[in-house]
């Protein structure tokens, strides 16, 4: 996923896919609390919880990039 070593870069994008996910995270519990859900809405909020997954995947990959390897 990540195009550069550069942790600096790795973490401006960490901080990106944080705060959509937020945003996400906030969205999702705004249509849930709506209660009775029409059919579009409905769509849309399982739309959502898979983009929100999608951005945990690849928060934790760059996490990952982070960590440096360790000879065995």
């Amino acid at each position: 996923m990540s195009e550069t070593d550069d942790p600096a870069a790795i973490n401006r994008r960490l901080e990106e896919l944080r705060l959509e996910h937020r945003d996400l995270d906030a969205a999702i519990a705004r249509l849930s609390a709506l209660g009775n859900l029409e059919v579009h809405d409905d769509l849309t909020l399982k739309r959502l919880k898979k983009r929100k997954l999608w951005l945990k995947d690849c928060i934790a990959r760059l996490q990952s990039d982070l960590i440096p390897d360790e000879p065995a």
